[in-house]
């Protein structure tokens, strides 16, 4: 597996070996060693699967007293996958990256604590796998805005997103609850 950077060092595109042949395909989505030996040190305690249609944005999701980093992969479509950090101390606060996660590309997205993350469905269909450190806690959890003019997101839209009722009323980052 090959896990490299993005443009806030924390977060990581990991890059599966394919095995390839006339039969299909096969690749380890997690490997404990690999991530490990890379300093992904996480205990994942939930898996999570969404399947969601084109145009829906989901997101920018965190929680603060119960954080989650999350190992994020597509097996059905294409999204555009967004984490955003929220992290008051890190040089990189407010600065967001995205990441075209695919079922044909394989790509995996790691986002650590201390970041929002939220996808656009670009494909008729997408679904969405990824597993979490922690459990899901909805009395901790927040929404940041999509559209925040001050993180400026460039998310691929040839339209309107559809967006939860949540989402709708995310706050903007002058308002959000961050992390230290």
């Amino acid at each position: 597996m090959k896990i490299s950077p993005t443009n806030i060092p924390d977060v990581k595109i990991l890059t599966p070996h394919l095995y390839n042949d006339e039969r299909g395909f096969f690749y380890e989505s997690y490997n404990q060693k690999i991530l490990s030996d890379e300093g992904i040190r996480s205990h994942f305690v939930q898996d999570n699967h969404s399947r969601s249609v084109k145009n829906v944005l989901r997101g920018l999701h965190y929680q603060i007293n119960h954080p989650q980093g999350k190992l994020v992969r597509v097996v059905v479509g294409e999204i555009f996958d967004v984490a955003v950090d929220l992290r008051a101390s890190s040089p990189t606060f407010g600065k967001w990256t995205g990441v075209r996660l695919s079922a044909q590309n394989h790509f995996m997205l790691w986002v650590p604590k201390g970041f929002a993350h939220g996808f656009l469905v670009l494909s008729d269909i997408a679904e969405v796998l990824y597993k979490a450190t922690d459990f899901y806690d909805p009395s901790s959890e927040q929404c940041l805005r999509w559209d925040d003019p001050t993180v400026a997101i460039e998310w691929p839209l040839g339209s309107s997103p559809i967006l939860s009722q949540k989402d709708q009323e995310g706050f903007l980052l002058s308002e959000a609850e961050l992390f230290p």
